[in-house]
This record gives C-alpha cells, sequence and structure tokens, in this order.
C-alpha cells in the first residue's frame, strides 16, 4: 500500500481515536443486534469489531515475531475474512451462528491487541511497520461503514422497524428542497488520474498514468429520491428497454419494484426505512440503496448516462483546486446518518455532494490500472483478487468517516448490490452548460 505517514508520535492517538469510533458505533447495539446475520453479504457487528482487532493481531503483532501472547488461537480461525495466505477460515454465511465468544469477550480482545499495539507504537524500531499501521487504520474506517451499512440491513428486517439511533436535529431541519440539476462542463484531454503519493492511498489507487477522456458534463447534484419515485411512476421498473439484460433478469427474479427500503404507503406516496427507522420519503434527498443495474436504468430514463470513473475523478480533482467547499456532501456524523439534500447555494459552483451523501456509481468496471502489481504476501490479498465482475464507486457516503475518502479511492461492489449506501449522478457526452 501506498502511504505517507505522519508523524510516529501521532499514531498512538489516532490509532485510539479509530479504534474508539467503533465501538462507540457499537454501543447502541444490544448482543442480540451485534450477532444477527440477515444475509450472506452482511457481517454481524460483533464480527467487525473482531476482525479489525484480528488485522493488527495478524499482520502486526503477529508478524513482528515479538513475545506477544494471542489472546485465544482460534480467532486466527473465526475471524480471518479472505486471506488464503493466513489459512483457513470461518464460511462468511454462517458467521452469525458464532454466539460465542459473546460481545463482552470481544470487547476483552479488542482491549488486549490495543494494549499490544500501544507497546509496540512506543518501542524502538517502530517506523518500520508504519504504514502498516496506517493501513489497519483505513481498514478499519473501512469497516465502521460496513458496520453501519450492515445493521440496517439486520434491523430492516424485523417487521417492528427498530432505529439504530434517533435522527439527528440537523435531519429533522434540513432543507425541504434541493436546488433544480443543472449540468457542468469540463473539458476533454489527457488527463492524470491515479494517487498522486501525497498522503495514503490503497494499492488500488496506483499507479498513477495518463487517460484520455473526451468531454463531458456532470450533473450538479445527486439522484434524489423525488426523480426516482418519478421514474417508478412512469414504469421504469417494467420497461425492458431501459435495463441491461442481467439487470432485467435479476429485477424480474426478485421482483424489484422500488430502491431498497422503499415501501408503497399509498397510491402515490412511499416509506423508506433509514438507520433512524421508518420515515416518509423525502423526494430532495439523494436516492440510496440502488444497485448499478437501477443506477444504469435510471440515468438511460433520465435521457442521460453513468460517469467513467475516470470522469468522476477528472471532475472532482478540478473541483478540489477551487477549494470550494460547497462539493463536499455530508460524510459520517454519529447524530446523522443519512443522506441530505444538495445545498442551494452550491449549484452555481458546480457539481455539489462529489464527497459524502452517497457512493455514485460508476459505468467504470472495477479493473487493475496499467503497471499496477499486488504487494507481496498476505496483506496483497486486500484489493487485486476482487479485480473481475464488479463496479467502481466513487465519493464516500454519509457513513464514510471523515479523512477516509479523496480524490482518487476507488470502491467497488458487484453490479446487484443494493445494501451499500449507494447512488447516483448523471453525466453526458459533451462540455456545454445547461
Amino acid at each position: 500500500m501506498e502511504t505517507a505517514i505522519s508523524a510516529s508520535a501521532e499514531i498512538p492517538e489516532r490509532f485510539c481515536r479509530v479504534r474508539a469510533l467503533t465501538e462507540a458505533l457499537s454501543a447502541p447495539l444490544s448482543a442480540e443486534d451485534q450477532t444477527a446475520q440477515s444475509m450472506a453479504d452482511v457481517s454481524p457487528t460483533k464480527w467487525h469489531r473482531a476482525h479489525t482487532t484480528w488485522f493488527f493481531e495478524e499482520f502486526l503483532l503477529r508478524a513482528r515475531g515479538t513475545d506477544y501472547v494471542e489472546f485465544d488461537p482460534y480467532y486466527r480461525y473465526l475471524f480471518n475474512s479472505y486471506y488464503e495466505a493466513v489459512g483457513d477460515r470461518h464460511p462468511r454465511p454462517e458467521r452469525g451462528v458464532i454466539t460465542r465468544p459473546g460481545i463482552d469477550e470481544i470487547a476483552k480482545y479488542r482491549r488486549h491487541v490495543d494494549h499490544a499495539m500501544l507497546e509496540l507504537m512506543s518501542s524502538a524500531g517502530v517506523s518500520a511497520v508504519l504504514p502498516r499501521i496506517e493501513l489497519g487504520l483505513h481498514h478499519e474506517q473501512q469497516h465502521q461503514e460496513l458496520l453501519l451499512m450492515d445493521i440496517k440491513h439486520v434491523l430492516s428486517r424485523n417487521v417492528l422497524d427498530p432505529a439504530y439511533g434517533e435522527r439527528g436535529a440537523v435531519d429533522v431541519a434540513q432543507a425541504e428542497s434541493a436546488p433544480a440539476a443543472h449540468w457542468c462542463g469540463f473539458p476533454g484531454g489527457l488527463v492524470e488520474v491515479g494517487h498522486d503519493s501525497n498522503g495514503f492511498a490503497f494499492d488500488n489507487e496506483g499507479p498513477r498514468h495518463r487517460h484520455y477522456v473526451e468531454e463531458f458534463s456532470l450533473a450538479s447534484r445527486l439522484v434524489t429520491c423525488g426523480e426516482v419515485a418519478d421514474f417508478i411512476a412512469d414504469g421504469g421498473y417494467q420497461r425492458h428497454e431501459l435495463w441491461l439484460s442481467d439487470g432485467w433478469a435479476l429485477a424480474q427474479a426478485q421482483r424489484w419494484d422500488a430502491p431498497l427500503y422503499w415501501r408503497r404507503e399509498g397510491p402515490h406516496e412511499w416509506s423508506v426505512f433509514t438507520l433512524s427507522g421508518r420515515a416518509a420519503l423525502q423526494r430532495d434527498e439523494p436516492v440510496c440503496h440502488v444497485s448499478y443495474f437501477e443506477a444504469d436504468a435510471i440515468a438511460r430514463w433520465a435521457g442521460a448516462r453513468l460517469p467513467t470513473e475516470f470522469e468522476w475523478e477528472t471532475a472532482a480533482t478540478a473541483m478540489l483546486q477551487t477549494q470550494a467547499t460547497q462539493h463536499a456532501g455530508h460524510l459520517l456524523d454519529v447524530n446523522s446518518l443519512h443522506p441530505r439534500p444538495a445545498p442551494p447555494a452550491a449549484a452555481p459552483h458546480g457539481p455539489s455532494q462529489l464527497f459524502g451523501d452517497v457512493w455514485e456509481w460508476t459505468s467504470s468496471a472495477y479493473l487493475p490500472y496499467p503497471g499496477f502489481r499486488p504487494a507481496v504476501g498476505a496483506v496483497g490479498e486486500y484489493n487485486g483478487k476482487f479485480m473481475v465482475n464488479q463496479h467502481v464507486l466513487r465519493g464516500g457516503s454519509c457513513l464514510t468517516p471523515p479523512g477516509h475518502v479523496r480524490a482518487s479511492y476507488r470502491n467497488f461492489f458487484p453490479p446487484a448490490a443494493r445494501w451499500p449506501m449507494t447512488g447516483l449522478r448523471l453525466a453526458r457526452d459533451g462540455a456545454d452548460a445547461a
């Protein structure tokens, strides 16, 4: 993994801050909540807490060959995710049947590893492992977002529509209307994409290389729930001509008629399940929990398309260079865990919500950049082996920890995935703003 590390004296404080946030996100949940697994793609909260701890134990404490005493030798099997080089692991679809160890034992495990890690960070020669510590912290931030997405799916399966937490005051008072969308044009040409080696990045963000883009335009804001409600009212889920073949087959087989967590409450009314329970659909909020197939169909219906990941990065890089804060959206705030409407003031200055609110589907397949080589050893399994049958998403969401995303960040999910915090932004050919 490419990285530029902060001074080693800052790492212990940052380590403690990241680890504490995971525990804070888990705190509202009961032991039963933390053990449940609602589908194979979802992991129990308890497992996320343990796996992120296992990562530090496996790739730092055990790898250092010190006198570290592991907490429990069976945890190496229970909490390995997909690292073949490490050894056998418990099947992913059966993580929810692991009722023991319980949440108290996992808390003890976290404290045990945290103590050993703080000792490691105060030892001589720690500079050699700072890049791996940095990777572990960003890995845990990824799981903080996954923890929230996963528990949302778990709670949604309960007919009582239980809330993870109360809706924040900011969300209750948020603006009722989003600005009208307009097109923001960008010139074409040869551009540099990928991480520029300034700060941390995952290996899949490089090598930095040149890519040619034709001139293009992006919508000034994300697609809203109201626009998707109009897509539904126009028969969007019944019009095969709008859909890719695999998406149409899946939508028919699974009887999709709206985004995940939507429920019809009347002829023209919808509710949506949120981390604060079920609520009336707000038309001006960005739509979330749509698959790539749905995003692509919605874009076609709107007479547009999804942007490529290179177009998105080109636009995001250009906007960041203006230092205009309007281009940022809503990132993780424990008191506000739902996308917000685009701020009206942002519209005239270029695309808003480029970072935060919802991950934006792109039309780009998740593939290696020219010259990409996975890291040597087990840690090389982090990204490279998933570069098939996935699509790239950009920008982060309202569940992404602040400081975790950047213009070059490449998230990825299978095109059928709906439980992630995913939405879309429209694109079109040509750079004529309108």
